[in-house]
C-alpha cells in the first residue's frame, strides 16, 4: 500500500472526509455508533479492519455487487435447498458470532471482533441489520447477515458448517428481496466465491448512483422475519 496521510473521522459529526486512497480507504478512527454506521452505508462506506487495530472506513473502486437476476443456482444447489429449513432474523446474534467463529476455526483472519459484534447487534435492534439462518435437523448450519437501508442490502458476512448452507441462505435472501423490487446486493469486495455465484464488479460511481436512489425508497417489508 502506498503511503498516504489518511484523515481521521471527525468525532463530532457523522460525516466522512472527501478522500479515498486507490485501495479504497476513506478514513480511520471514530466509533461504530448506529448513526455513524448508517451515515457510512448511505455514502457507500463500510468498516473493515483487523482485530486490535483502529477502525478503517472503506469505499473501494470497483465495487462488487450481485444483481438479483444474475444469481447462479446450480442443479446441485437446487437439490441442497430442499434439505434445509430457513428463517429470517430468528438468531441474529448467533449468526453474527458464527461468522466470526467459523473463520477463526478455519484459520482465516476476521474483522468481526467484539466492537463489530456489539455495533451490529445494536443495528439489529434498531431494525437495520438482518440475518438469514439455515437449519438442518434443528441445528444452525449456515447463514448470513447484512445491513438494509431502503432498497439496498449490504452483505457483511456468511458462514457454512454444512455443504451449500451459506449459498442456500443467499438464494433465500434474494428470493425475498425480489418480492420487494430490490435490484442488487452490495457485496463490497469481490472474491472467487462471490463471482462464481454471479457477482460482478462495477465502477464505484455507478454503485453510488444506484445507492442514492435505493436508500430513499422504503424497503417494502414491515417485518424482515416474515416469510
Amino acid at each position: 500500500m502506498d503511503e498516504y496521510l489518511i484523515p481521521s473521522v471527525d468525532i463530532n459529526t457523522c460525516e466522512f472526509p472527501n478522500f479515498c486512497t486507490k485501495e479504497g480507504i476513506v478514513a480511520w478512527g471514530g466509533d461504530l455508533s448506529v448513526d455513524r454506521l448508517i451515515s457510512a452505508y448511505k455514502s457507500g462506506i463500510f468498516p473493515w479492519f483487523n482485530k486490535n487495530e483502529p477502525i478503517l472506513w472503506w469505499s473501494p473502486d470497483p465495487r462488487c455487487v450481485l444483481h438479483v437476476e444474475n444469481l447462479k443456482v446450480s442443479k446441485s444447489l437446487r437439490k441442497s435447498i430442499k434439505k434445509y429449513d430457513v428463517t429470517y432474523d430468528k438468531e441474529f446474534s448467533q449468526v453474527l458470532n458464527m461468522c466470526q467463529k467459523v473463520r477463526v476455526e478455519n484459520g482465516i483472519d476476521t474483522w468481526i471482533d467484539d466492537r463489530i459484534i456489539k455495533a451490529y447487534e445494536k443495528l439489529h435492534v434498531k431494525g437495520y441489520a438482518h440475518s438469514v439462518e439455515v437449519w438442518f435437523r434443528g441445528e444452525l448450519v449456515g447463514g448470513l447477515y447484512g445491513v438494509c437501508i431502503g432498497k439496498i442490502f449490504c452483505g457483511e458476512s456468511m458462514f457454512s458448517k454444512k455443504s451449500d448452507a451459506s449459498k442456500v441462505a443467499l438464494v433465500n435472501l434474494i428470493d425475498k428481496l425480489k418480492k420487494y423490487d430490490f435490484k442488487l446486493i452490495d457485496c463490497q469486495v469481490s472474491n472467487s466465491h462471490l463471482l462464481s455465484l454471479g457477482a460482478t464488479n462495477i465502477p464505484k460511481s455507478e454503485f453510488l448512483n444506484h445507492l442514492k436512489i435505493a436508500t430513499k425508497e422504503p424497503s417494502g417489508f414491515e417485518d424482515f422475519s416474515y416469510m
